[in-house]
């Protein structure tokens, strides 16, 4: 071994000794020793399987038909059953309650994993009813959408909504971890960040959808329609104490049939937006409004002058109506 060698061996040595230091002074952002935590490319496939489940002919590559779907429909909710169960159980066996378990309380983990994976698929029927309502309120709602099948293939608001409808069931049931593994992945697909905790109603469609927020008390009645960048958030981040799973309320409600237009931010737990109303694009509101009621901010004005700079600027407001 040459002098040049040896140097780079001895340096290579040195920062993955550092490297390993930094895993001891630096806990929490490295999980070498305890429970195995759930596999993220596990949880994508599974989200695949759930997808072709729920939208069968639609997402997977194999022909489907009246004569294999049995087949094929039994064999992806036996995968399901078998990898979810498996995800799920690692979660469960990470809380804090179970991080120095031992065998029993690992046999008690896969118990209560398998029942919850058996509740999901039995309740992927009632689950289909408000994706089926999701989808047609796109459809309706978007005069550029020419069919269903448009905007099963096509709309990013139908599969970011499906995903959380799976997310929530497991949230609802304290699954740790899962739930925002599902949500997350989605929302980097579609740009449409729903925490599974928000209670959502049937019939929803979100618009374009890059930029929507919908934050974990959220509620949303039955046939709402938001538009990109809508938000509806929270009136402070300061965090009060540790998660809990019947937190505080702290995002707003919308009543049935609210329409909120792109960019509109809807801020606070005690906000109520009655049902039927409309808030228009770029409203900031912190406070609740009856029903029927249609906010929007006062229009601006635009200004108009040649590009040389030359001849009188024009002064024009901005017409629209919502």
């Amino acid at each position: 071994m040459n002098e040049s060698d040896r140097r780079f061996e001895e340096r290579f040595a040195r920062a993955v000794d550092g490297l390993l230091d930094s895993y001891k002074a630096l806990g929490g952002i490295n999980h070498i020793e305890g429970r195995q935590l759930p596999s993220l490319q596990q949880v994508v496939e599974i989200i695949g399987d759930l997808e072709s489940v729920l939208f069968p002919g639609y997402y997977e590559k194999e022909r489907i038909d009246r004569l294999n779907a049995r087949y094929v429909i039994g064999e992806k909710c036996a995968r399901i059953y078998s990898c979810l169960t498996q995800e799920v159980k690692k979660s469960l066996l990470h809380t804090e309650h179970c991080e120095t378990a031992g065998a029993l309380e690992e046999a008690a983990a896969e118990r209560q994993a398998r029942e919850i994976v058996l509740e999901l698929i039995e309740e992927l029927p009632r689950i289909r009813e408000y994706l089926y309502e999701d989808a047609n309120a796109a459809l309706e709602g978007d005069p550029a959408a020419r069919s269903i099948v448009e905007v099963l293939l096509a709309y990013p608001s139908i599969r970011a909504v499906a995903i959380y409808r799976i997310a929530h069931f497991l949230h609802v049931r304290q699954v740790p971890l899962i739930p925002r593994m599902m949500t997350e992945y989605v929302h980097g697909k579609t740009g449409i960040d729903i925490h599974p905790g928000a209670r959502i109603g049937k019939g929803l469609f979100i618009d374009h959808g890059t930029g929507v927020v919908i934050g974990e008390t959220a509620v949303i009645g039955d046939y709402c329609k938001l538009y990109q960048g809508v938000t509806l958030g929270a009136l402070s981040v300061r965090r009060s104490g540790p998660a809990t799973w019947n937190p505080e309320k702290r995002h707003p409600t919308l009543e049935d049939r609210v329409t909120v237009y792109s960019g509109a931010t809807i801020l606070g737990g005690n906000t109520v937006i009655g049902a039927d109303s409309i808030i228009g694009g770029n409203v900031w509101l912190t406070h609740s409004v009856p029903p029927g009621t249609r906010v929007q901010i006062e229009p601006p004005y635009l200004i108009f002058r040649e590009a040389n700079g030359r001849g009188p600027a024009i002064r024009r407001p901005i017409d629209y109506q919502i």
